[in-house]
């Protein structure tokens, strides 16, 4: 089971109004509730902000959060996009009818909700100013108040804002990217850590610097994609490449192509021609490059190598252990 609560909350009462937060929750929900090959994914409920009819007050917010993180779960995920403060008690995700910044439901409160839940992954992603301080003991100290299997993503630091920009938030703007497949690995999983990381490479030093927390011995996979590759063909690593260091040989027989061949070169076969075409794959995904030669065509015709770069390796060491 696998269940995702999604908030996001335009209308406020005492607070300016925001724009993009509820289609975000929309672009989220969207995202999660399938996979890549349009089975199901994430169960989500939504809580949306639009108006004085359609508020998220406190008590909504909270039983949400009780449901959520009561429910024996496999995954249980928490989004939420809306105004955030901070005081000196702590964060808050502030809701439609606050009045203060500490009116609303604190981070501690979160927190301690999902270290309690009996569902054995846990994952918060926050787009709101100061949510980076979710996770952080309230001493004020930098140690992470985090049970095992959870996870913690924000849009920004403790102590900045977080932005809209086209009418989106822009760190749920690249979250989405990357859900849609933009942080996919070879295998086609997305994984709370390859979010972070795209994420974190889109956005310059200059800008809200995103945050990710977390306390699991293995990430889970947020969303499946069609990998850039077949499973059949990525296994394919060790036979090509038996050990560590290894170099495959090739030569003018690998390379279909019959236009610039010198007087004597051996002509294609149909075997090897097979075999290049995979190994050119593992070429255009960073896993092969060819040894003394600028391209792979180069490196066949000059009867070069061709060996696997430090993904290439990583990757063949899994198929190796049968992790793949």
């Amino acid at each position: 089971m696998r269940i995702a609560l999604v908030v996001g909350i335009n209308h406020y009462e005492h607070f300016s109004l925001l724009y993009g937060c509820v289609d975000d929750a929309h672009s989220v929900k969207a995202v999660l509730e399938r996979h890549g090959d349009g089975s199901v994914n994430f169960d989500c409920s939504m809580l949306t902000g639009t108006g004085p009819t359609d508020a998220v007050e406190r008590g909504g917010l909270m039983e949400g959060l009780q449901r959520l993180f009561t429910t024996n779960a496999d995954v249980a995920l928490f989004y939420f996009a809306g105004h955030g403060s901070i005081t000196p008690t702590g964060g808050y995700l502030i809701t439609s009818e606050a009045r203060r910044g500490d009116d609303g439901v604190s981070l501690n409160e979160v927190l301690s909700l999902a270290n309690a839940s009996p569902a054995t992954n846990k994952v918060i992603i926050l787009d709101s100013c100061h949510s980076g301080l979710a996770g952080t003991m309230p001493t004020g100290g930098s140690l992470a108040a985090l049970a095992e299997g959870m996870t913690v993503l924000t849009a920004s630091t403790a102590e900045q804002y977080a932005t809209e920009e086209n009418g989106s938030g822009v760190f749920t703007t690249l979250l989405v990217d990357a859900l849609q497949a933009g942080a996919a690995n070879l295998t086609g999983d997305i994984t709370p850590g390859s979010v972070y990381a795209h994420v974190d490479q889109s956005l310059g030093m200059w800008e809200q610097r995103p945050v990710f927390k977390t306390n699991v011995q293995r990430f889970v996979s947020l969303r499946k994609v069609n990998p850039p590759i077949s499973l059949d063909d990525l296994k394919r690593l060790s036979e090509f490449f038996p050990s560590r260091g290894a170099e495959f040989q090739l030569d003018p027989s690998f390379e279909p192509e019959l236009k610039g061949r010198e007087p004597g070169m051996v002509p294609p076969n149909p075997e090897n021609v097979r075999k290049f075409t995979v190994l050119q794959r593992y070429n255009r995904l960073n896993l092969v490059v060819p040894v003394d030669a600028p391209h792979m065509w180069h490196a066949a015709m000059g009867s070069k190598s061709c060996r696997l770069t430090a993904l290439g390796e990583h990757y063949r060491r899994l198929v190796e252990k049968g992790r793949i």
